[in-house]
């Protein structure tokens, strides 16, 4: 398996498996580095799944958005998934990142983080979002 830095060209296959997930489709601008601010993880020329790190004027970042492409079925994609968060952390280590704030409803993404050492709160909470332009 490979991990890679996000290109513009991503932006429509991640718009496709948001889709086929039944998720919203954030319009580039919504994400960090105008959809290029991120990591895909591949395997034998197979897009596996990606994530986006926000970075913020302080020492905290925002992993979110990890999405899979659902056409992929190997045993494998755990390891990617985790393979993932373990790069972005260190990559965040390298920026001087000292936390970083991830949300989900994935109970496998859940479990996954909790896996990997992070603090996880399985008390529900809501995510609000408000358009103001």
């Amino acid at each position: 398996m490979n991990i890679r830095v996000l290109t513009e060209e991503d932006y429509d296959t991640i718009m496709e498996w948001w889709t086929r997930w039944e998720w919203p489709v954030l319009p580039r601008h919504m994400l960090p580095d105008n959809g290029k601010s991120g990591y895909m993880v591949e395997k034998d020329d197979k897009l596996i799944v990606c994530g986006f790190l926000y970075l913020t004027n302080s020492k905290v970042a925002w992993l979110e958005w990890i999405v899979s492409n659902p056409d992929y079925r190997e045993k494998d994609r755990k390891e990617a998934i985790e393979m993932l968060i373990n790069h972005i952390e260190k990559d965040s280590v390298t920026l001087g990142i000292t936390h970083i704030l991830s949300l989900t409803k994935s109970k496998s993404l859940l479990d996954t983080h909790e896996k990997l050492g992070w603090g996880v709160d399985r008390t529900p909470s809501y995510e609000i979002i408000k358009k103001i332009q």
